[in-house]
């Protein structure tokens, strides 16, 4: 027996909807065993979905086949998370000169800061 991936996504509650789960297969979000997976690729029981949830890769390995949406206990229990306990991809890039929402344009000194720091000094 299989099910779609989209519907084994939506079923035990990784998207909100069946929909959001369609959209991040078509955008290459979702792998199976490693590959990329449309929204119509079948899963079975041992398959290891890799699944990409704004910046967090979330592994999981297959235990139970669900199409149907189910609880949250019994969705957590169709598989088992693998996802490795590390920060989220984003996290520790820095950022130069982001500024606050509303401060208004940069003086002359903290533009010639801003530029410093993008290593535009003259």
């Amino acid at each position: 027996m299989s099910v779609r991936v989209d519907a084994w996504l939506w079923s035990v509650r990784l998207y909100k909807s069946r929909t959001l789960a369609t959209a991040a297969c078509r955008a290459g979000h979702v792998r199976i065993n490693g590959d990329k997976a449309k929204a119509s690729t079948t899963v079975v029981v041992g398959d290891t979905v890799v699944a990409r949830i704004g910046s967090l890769d979330r592994v999981l390995e297959v235990v139970e086949l669900l199409s149907k949406r189910v609880g949250a206990e019994p969705a957590a229990r169709a598989y088992i998370d693998r996802t490795p306990k590390e920060l989220p991809r984003d996290v520790g890039v820095p950022k130069f000169a982001v500024r606050e929402r509303g401060a208004g344009r940069p003086t002359k000194r903290e533009r010639r800061q801003i530029d410093r720091l993008r290593g535009r000094s003259r």
